[in-house]
């Protein structure tokens, strides 16, 4: 099996580092033997990030290995030390690279070097107790969990970023020409589908540089599904200019320049989104006699349709210095204001909670509450722990949970149910219950769990 050296469509799973737990410790010492809470913090997990590198051309890397973890968090320790964060992992992907779910929604399109894309963020590092003190709290015997790092699949897909695209049949010269007017040392043969994958070359025109960028076996049909052009005409979306490469030397039958240009206009159209790109045409391989005199014949048609011709042969190089030099004045003409991209960072979070509100809904006699706050306390609480299970009813209480499910007409023992349909908790609604470590009874700066220890 021949392995892939160019691959421009991958699917990632990615997984962001846990969180390590927070600690729940006492501080001891000689004669002190109630020195407080002294249970440090877990360490965060890392995260998993995309970053552009403009030296990377392909997504092989991930072809072969698919999925991409960072590690966790260290869990906190006594005497106030913190867990250690867990190692991020930053994957390279070209530039170009278009992020998008399994359904088809694009989360980010990554352009420009340095550019930073979250895709799976480490979970949070638990809170010790010693954190978690307060006046009203003053030696909490709980801890709260790490939180697990986000998980998703993804699907990258590469657009190369080229200035020019060349557009043509099968041996129409693409390749070749490529090579000619760039450093590019694509593969050629004199066989229809020699390139299996994008060329990409520099072209330097005077002071001015840009890049070109070809689209393989591109035949009539391909936006249907024909030949494999469908499989790449996304690397010309980015382009400034089309550059049609015209066969006329070609003999194969029923197929003539204009006819050649018909049908690849044909296909950009079915494709969709390059319509307002303006095209030049070049007749290639005039080095053949009776190409020549076809390039000619065909010309006046040509200019009389709007487009700028060039006759031109990639095997002899003439013709190439004035084609180089008009492809660059339609690049400097599509490029603004000379101003670079600078690199950002993005941070994908879950979508359809908002971080301070929170829905309460019914479903079936059931009271279901969603919230970034709500789920994200559910996961951080250790619920073999009474107090830790009082704390997080006094947090949902402090945001007004309960208040909302008794205007909504809650009654004690209906079930509330909090967090992700599959890994959810219930709880049976009593709002007269008070929980949390302000209903300890003792006197001030005293906590009775010390007692005896």
């Amino acid at each position: 099996m021949a392995v892939p050296t160019f691959v421009d469509r991958v699917v990632l799973h990615v997984v962001g580092g846990r969180g390590g737990h927070g600690v729940a410790s006492v501080h001891r010492e000689k004669f002190k033997p109630l020195g407080g809470p002294d249970g440090g913090n877990g360490g965060h997990g890392g995260d998993v990030t995309l970053r552009v590198d403009p030296d990377v051309m392909t997504l092989v890397d991930y072809h072969h290995e698919s999925t991409r973890r960072a590690t966790n968090g260290k869990q906190g320790q006594g005497d106030h030390r913190a867990g250690a964060n867990g190692a991020s992992i930053v994957l390279s992907v070209p530039d170009g690279t278009i992020v998008s779910t399994l359904e088809g929604d694009v989360l980010a399109d990554l352009v420009g070097a340095g550019t930073e894309l979250v895709v799976a963020a480490g979970g949070r590092g638990g809170l010790g107790n010693a954190a978690l003190a307060s006046k009203s709290r003053k030696a909490p015997g709980f801890a709260l969990l790490g939180e697990a790092g986000d998980e998703r699949t993804i699907v990258l897909e590469l657009k190369v970023v080229a200035d020019v695209g060349l557009v043509g049949y099968p041996s129409a010269g693409k390749s070749s020409l490529v090579a000619a007017i760039s450093r590019a040392r694509p593969k050629i043969a004199d066989y229809p589908f020699t390139t299996l994958v994008p060329s990409l070359g520099v072209v330097t025109a005077g002071e001015m540089t840009y890049t070109v960028a070809d689209v393989p076996g591109l035949i009539e049909g391909a936006s249907d599904g024909r030949g494999l052009g469908h499989d790449f005409l996304r690397h010309i979306e980015r382009c400034a200019a089309v550059l049609h490469v015209i066969d006329c030397a070609t003999i194969e039958p029923g197929r003539d320049p204009l006819s050649d240009l018909d049908a690849m206009e044909g296909e950009l159209h079915a494709y969709g989104g390059l319509d307002d790109r303006p095209r030049l045409v070049a007749l290639n391989k005039i080095d053949v006699p009776d190409a020549r005199d076809l390039a000619e014949m065909v010309r006046p048609d040509l200019e009389e349709r709007g487009y700028q011709v060039f006759s031109i042969s990639a095997a002899s190089h003439e013709g190439l210095r004035e084609l180089t030099f008009a492809l660059g004045m339609l690049v400097a003409e599509s490029r603004v204001a000379p101003a670079d991209v600078v690199p950002t960072r993005i941070v994908l979070r879950p979508t359809g909670d908002n971080d301070s509100e929170f829905s309460i809904r019914e479903v079936e006699g059931r009271w279901h509450v969603r919230g970034e706050k709500p789920q994200r306390w559910i996961k951080q609480t250790d619920f073999g722990n009474d107090e830790a299970v009082g704390y997080l009813a006094d947090r949902l209480n402090r945001i007004g949970i309960e208040q909302q499910l008794l205007r909504l007409g809650a009654r004690v023992g209906d079930d509330v149910v909090i967090g992700d349909d599959d890994n959810a908790v219930v709880f049976e609604f009593d709002p007269g219950v008070e929980a949390g470590a302000e209903t300890l009874m003792s006197r001030r700066g005293q906590d009775p769990r010390l007692e005896g220890r």
